[in-house]
């Protein structure tokens, strides 16, 4: 109805001769052309057909639910409410009176009673089916008689929508393929789709009237506020499934690994969702070791009461490679010294910048020379030692032939400008519940040679004490650029469960951190992976990576900030993560929020001074 009919319905309309003058208010001007419910919600145009509906750009067509089986198994239902697919369903339940269905049945049972007698008398073979249907006609009539059962007619409407003929029957055939496996059968309301569709849509009328008559248990299996949920009976919230509100809990320390990993382009909460993380699980007594590249978790350190030590070329604080952890009681000061002498070898090739076969040789017998001038040897206490300096293993290789290219190369680590880094006895000590080594103010050029130091720091540590902790390393690209230090962070993700330790790899650089060949693998040895807001320049490595839909991808495409798919193992949800506001206060990474925090601290401390 246009404006012009609007307002002639509300006045006199003029006959023919008719000399009157339509006089109209501007009041009525103004209500005529107000938009009401209907014209908002209403397609643009609208088709109905003997099978389908046209909904303005959309198809939809809808079923009803025609036939069950005997039995009726807990939430048969779900797989077809958990369908990624767009459909609307309706479940009309009408309670029957107890004393009229008692009737009808009283009438069944003599029915089926006097078929069997029949066959009986016959002479013919018994028939298993009258039997068994009247045995529960039976078993019924005495429930309802008890009242331990009630009938109710019942009828369930889907209605399914897609842009067009061909994506309509791939989904109605998916849906009646889940249905049919458990003998429950649909047919399509021919020639009553109008009716169909205001069925199912939410205004409480059943138009179709197909029912079925179902008794109390066959009825609560059909229970339709069910979602696919990802909860456990313990561990800390990730966030809330964005299907339907439910909490996604989980314990990390659980599962056969411990291990997670978090894509995420930037700007798209990763950071946040580590740190609100790191925070509750500091709540269930699992120390914390954050590797941060960007400087973003030193606010956090310092609200929880943890460590935060800079590590720069100018830092007071420093960290010797060539130090040795205490044996643990099913391992050897020789199995100790092995392995710390594999890990140099990898830490002078990355500083060095590759090593020829022969020098590599060297290297590994320099360090085992070195060590020996400081008498630590396989059978050494590790518990006395003065552990030696990189200037003692620049002073051994001195005195082997060859050397000169490789001690050129090492100068700068001891005399140069970088020896303040690494040519110091540690002076670090991670005895709080929460540390953090940032290595943002470190050279470019030095970055990746320092998160190696700091993880074999970090991974020297652990072995000495078997404590539930968590290591996450922010920005893990940085490590996947050469192939020693993401071969490093590969072996601390399959070793270690051993040491009660979860690594968390965070990046923002999918593609760089997937075209590692330690990329996948550690993907693969993560029971836990949180993949948020996507660029289009990544989506497609990490939908052949993890196996997403194309639904999938497109919701990693669209999501917000903080939204996205949380992976537990074989089971997956759509997740948002939420903070409290005192969880929002102390995590926060937006630097306008930090400065205000820290103002209204200062003030008050002035006030309280």
């Amino acid at each position: 109805m246009g404006i012009l009919d609007k307002l002639l319905g509300r006045n006199k309309i003029l006959g023919k001769g008719d000399t009157h003058v339509l006089s109209v208010l501007p009041e009525q001007i103004y209500e005529s052309a107000n938009l009401e419910l209907q014209d908002v919600i209403a397609p643009s145009a609208l088709k109905i057909e003997s099978k389908a509906i046209n909904l303005g750009t959309k198809v939809a067509r809808t079923f009803f639910v025609i036939s069950y089986p005997r039995y009726l198994s807990d939430n048969w239902f779900s797989p077809v409410i958990n369908l990624d697919k767009i459909f609307d369903v309706s479940i009309f339940i009408h309670p029957i009176d107890t004393s009229l269905i008692l009737r009808q049945f009283q009438k069944k049972v003599a029915e089926v009673q006097s078929q069997i007698s029949v066959r009986e008398g016959k002479g013919m073979v018994r028939d298993p089916m009258l039997d068994t249907a009247h045995q529960d006609l039976e078993g019924l009539r005495d429930n309802l008689i008890q009242a331990q059962e009630k009938m109710f007619d019942v009828g369930i409407y889907i209605t399914i929508y897609a842009d067009n003929e061909l994506e309509l029957f791939k989904v109605e055939n998916e849906i009646k393929s889940i249905l049919e496996s458990k003998l429950i059968y649909l047919k399509p309301a021919l020639f009553q789709q109008e009716e169909g569709f205001k069925s199912v849509i939410p205004i409480g009328t059943d138009l179709l009237g197909i029912h079925q008559k179902l008794n109390s248990e066959p009825l609560s299996s059909v229970f339709p506020f069910i979602s696919f949920d990802l909860t456990s009976d313990r561990g800390i919230l990730y966030g809330v499934n964005r299907h339907n509100s439910s909490l996604v809990i989980f314990d990390r320390f659980s599962l056969e690994n411990y291990n997670s990993v978090t894509f995420a382009k930037a700007g798209s909460g990763k950071s946040y969702a580590t740190k609100l993380e790191i925070l509750r699980s500091l709540m269930f007594d699992t120390d914390v070791i954050v590797i941060d590249p960007e400087k973003e978790y030193e606010y956090l350190a310092e609200a929880v009461g943890g460590r935060y030590f800079n590590i720069s070329l100018s830092s007071e604080h420093h960290i010797n490679p060539f130090d040795l952890p205490i044996p643990r009681e099913d391992e050897t000061s020789e199995d100790v010294l092995r392995s710390n002498t594999i890990n140099l070898v990898g830490l002078f090739r990355l500083m060095l910048g590759g090593l020829t076969p022969e020098e590599d040789s060297m290297v590994d017998r320099a360090i085992t020379e070195t060590y020996a001038i400081k008498d630590i040897t396989p059978n050494s206490d590790f518990a006395n030692i003065e552990p030696p300096l990189l200037s003692d293993f620049e002073m051994v290789l001195a005195g082997m032939e060859g050397s000169d290219s490789v001690i050129q190369r090492l100068v700068k680590y001891t005399k140069g400008t970088w020896a303040t880094f690494l040519n110091q006895p540690s002076n670090v000590d991670i005895n709080k519940r929460f540390i953090v080594f940032s290595v943002r103010d470190m050279e470019d050029e030095l970055k990746p040679v320092a998160m190696y130091i700091v993880m074999h720091y970090i991974w020297t540590a652990i072995r000495k004490n078997l404590k539930k902790r968590l290591l996450v390393v922010d920005e893990a690209w940085w490590m996947m650029k050469s192939e020693d230090t993401a071969s490093f962070l590969y072996s601390m993700a399959k070793r270690g469960r051993k040491y009660y330790l979860g690594l968390s790899t965070i990046t923002q650089d999918a593609a760089d951190f997937l075209n590692s060949p330690y990329g996948v693998p550690i993907v693969t040895n993560s029971s836990l992976q949180l993949l948020l807001k996507q660029s289009a320049a990544t989506i497609d490595i990490l939908q052949k990576t993890f196996n997403l839909t194309d639904e999938e991808k497109n919701l990693l495409l669209e999501s917000d900030v903080g939204e996205g798919i949380f992976f537990a193992g074989l089971k997956h949800v759509a997740i948002k993560v939420i903070a409290s506001y005192t969880e929002d206060q102390i995590i926060t990474s937006d630097p306008s929020q930090i400065l205000s925090i820290r103002q209204a601290k200062m003030e008050l401390e002035a006030a309280g001074g």
